[in-house]
Formats: structure tokens, sequence, C-alpha cells
């Protein structure tokens, strides 16, 4: 069984958790680039991160949250979307306020428990839209902040796979420009990624609850499995 996974990861780990009888490749449809900025005061901002990336170019760029409570006036909440994107913070010895699984949960979680906060979202010059259009709505005052720029690779691939494996809209859209989705089947990350796969094609897709990898490559045994 021959699996595409539409990022590099660790090939043996991989290859581990999936067993002897898939074959697994990967191909970058993606790249990143940190943009350079001053940092400047957060104040009592509350701040929201939705990609790993998102927090490696915010602590590149020589910003820092203010997580003391006893200073209430310049306290910065931090809101998250990803374990992955919680497990960076931890790096860098920052906790989560509130970590969601996908955008759309942010949102309603944000509509309905914080209308009078103040929100900067650190992300990337292709960045989620589902804030940008929910949170204004609701009268949020809501920013972006690009730290990082995403470009498309658009690969073409030659070879013949039984599954296709997408972590981010972007990616999804990077692989279809060049490559069919039919007649393979399709594993996603998320919901958000879902949503853009969905655009593209009517085929079956399998969606990650957690969206972690351990859980995407959970799915795969389980579809595969069954044959």
């Amino acid at each position: 069984m021959k699996i595409l996974f539409t990022k590099s990861l660790e090939r043996e780990k991989v290859s581990v958790k999936l067993g002897t009888d898939f074959s697994v490749d990967f191909v970058e449809v993606i790249t990143t680039e940190f943009i350079k900025i001053k940092p400047f005061d957060l104040k009592n901002n509350s701040l929201i991160f939705t990609s790993v990336n998102g927090v490696k170019a915010f602590f590149e760029n020589g910003f820092s949250p203010n997580e003391n409570f006893a200073e209430p006036k310049n306290y910065n909440k931090i809101y998250v979307v990803g374990s992955q994107t919680g497990k960076e913070l931890r790096k860098h010895n920052f906790g989560t306020y509130k970590l969601c699984k996908n955008a759309s949960e942010l949102s309603q979680f944000i509509t309905e428990n914080a209308v009078n906060e103040k929100f900067l979202h650190f992300c990337g010059n292709i960045a989620i839209d589902i804030l940008d259009e929910n949170l204004p709505l609701q009268n949020i005052s809501y920013k972006k902040i690009p730290v990082y720029k995403t470009e498309l690779l658009y690969p073409k691939i030659d070879e013949k796979y039984q599954a296709i494996v997408f972590f981010s809209p972007s990616g999804v859209r990077s692989f279809a420009k060049f490559n069919q989705l039919d007649d393979v089947k399709i594993f996603s990350i998320g919901k958000t990624t879902t949503a853009e796969i969905e655009k593209l094609t009517d085929n079956k897709i399998i969606t990650s609850s957690k969206n972690t990898l351990a859980d995407l490559l959970n799915l795969i045994n389980i579809n595969f499995s069954s044959k």
C-alpha cells in the first residue's frame, strides 16, 4: 500500500507506526519564511497562535508575552489552535489560556466568552479566514500580524498512490494544482484542511478528530486493515 504524505516527516517513526504493509513517501508542498518585524508593546491584548510557525516567528522577532496575573493591566492571555502549537509555546516556557482543535472551535469560544478582549493573531500571510470573518462581525477587536510567509510549491506527482495525507489548506491548494484527488483515499489533519479539500473533490475524506499525526496514522491503519 503506497501512501504519500504532503509534508516531510521522520520516515522511521511513520513506518514503525504503520508497519510493513505500507510504503510511504513524502513531498514538500509549501515552504515558509519568517517575516522580520520590530517587536512592539503587546499591552493587554490577548494573543492568538494557529500554527507552530507563528509561535516560532513570534519569538524569533523578540516578542515576549506577559503571563503575570499580578499585572492585569498588561496581562496577555494566549489562545491556541492545535496541540503542536501548544507544545511549541511550552518550549518557550509559556502556557495557554485556551487550546482548541480548530479555528471554528476557537471562534465560537471567543464569541461566547471573550467579546470584550482585544486580539492579536500572529500568523502567516495566508492565514485562516474563519477568525477574520467571524470575530469582527461580533464587534470583537481582532488584528492579524503576519510573521511568516507561505509559498506554494505546486509539485507534480507522476507516481500513483493509494492514499494522500494533507496537513493544511495551503498544502491542499498547492498539491491540487497539478494533481488529481479522485480514485485515491484522502486523509486530513483536521476540519479546516478538510473544508479546503471538499472544494476540490467529492471523494470521501477521512479526517482526524484529534488534529494530530498520531491520530492520522491510526486512521490509516484502521481504514486499510479492513481491506
